[in-house]
């Protein structure tokens, strides 16, 4: 059975974000990594997330909570961040459940791509 990708794109996760957590692929724009890195809390892989997270502002450490469940991503806007820029930023909406109540992680996020990757730098 073939499972849809969290990031909402509607593709199977095998062919979505499955080759960016493996690996196989480098996101090729700001918005396709904030797809991947949601997809990324929802799947629980934290070395995916540290390694994208850039090194100026990367934590240590993840301690994904694993009751908290990603249910639906809204990307509502973004700049730059495309194939040849090297800065961009993404306003997005991460539906989540913890603790059966239902909450929304409201972000414009700040990414920087160096060598060909990109990187999340933080809240803009």
């Amino acid at each position: 059975m073939t499972t849809r990708c969290p990031c909402g794109q509607g593709e199977p996760y095998e062919t979505c974000c499955g080759p960016y957590h493996e690996g196989r692929r480098k996101a090729p724009t700001a918005e396709t990594l904030m797809r991947s890195r949601y997809s990324a809390f929802a799947v629980a892989d934290e070395d995916y997330l540290l390694a994208t997270w850039h090194p100026t502002t990367r934590p240590k450490s993840l301690d994904l909570d694993p009751d908290q469940r990603w249910m639906h991503l809204e990307v509502l806007s973004h700049t730059g961040g495309t194939l040849f820029q090297t800065t961009g930023t993404v306003e997005f909406r991460a539906h989540y459940r913890w603790q059966g109540h239902r909450d929304v992680l409201h972000e414009t996020s700040r990414f920087i791509r160096e060598d060909g990757a990109w990187f999340y730098v933080g809240p803009a």
